[in-house]
């Protein structure tokens, strides 16, 4: 692995939005560490090149994985431009993601449920605090986005919203 490459792979890693990203192959190891609030640097990057003589199986494991996690890219793209007329609702918080109060209450809210501001739609875990997410807007949920006790980060979109 090159510098451009890896160059290209710190790129690739803070326009997804990903904090921190470790990759481990046979001859190298990188840690790259995005958006830290203590930093004056908005990228961190740690290489560590292990000398092995097999070179040629790097290249091939991490090709893979870069169009894996590209290819669903052009599809959000589609998305949001047929959502445009929706208002999404994103995460305040980074956190593990609940649609319900306790496991055995219903969810909060529902594809189609008539929501005003101020109501709460999900409940958001961060270090043992549940946080109650509530709109901020007024209208109908049109789609939830993020599955029941599934981690989120800060901005993630959590719900879309029909205003009208």
């Amino acid at each position: 692995m090159d510098i451009k490459e890896i160059q290209s792979l710190i790129k690739f890693v803070a326009k997804s939005g990903a904090s921190e990203v470790k990759l481990e192959m046979e001859d190298i190891k990188i840690t790259i560490r995005t958006g830290s609030a203590g930093s004056g640097s908005p990228e961190t990057t740690i290489v560590q090149q292990i000398p092995v003589p097999q070179t040629a199986a790097a290249p091939t494991a991490q090709a893979p994985v870069a169009q894996e996690t590209a290819a669903p890219a052009p599809s959000e793209a589609k998305k949001s431009d047929d959502d445009s007329k929706y208002i999404t609702i994103k995460s305040p918080i980074i956190g593990t993601f609940y649609r319900k109060p306790s496991p055995d209450k219903p969810a909060f809210v529902e594809v189609g449920t008539s929501i005003n501001k101020g109501d709460v739609l999900c409940v958001i875990e961060a270090m043992k605090l549940f946080n109650d997410i509530e709109s901020e807007v007024s209208g109908k949920i049109v789609k939830i986005l993020v599955d029941d006790s599934s981690p989120v980060e800060f901005d993630q979109p959590l719900f879309l919203v029909d205003p009208s």
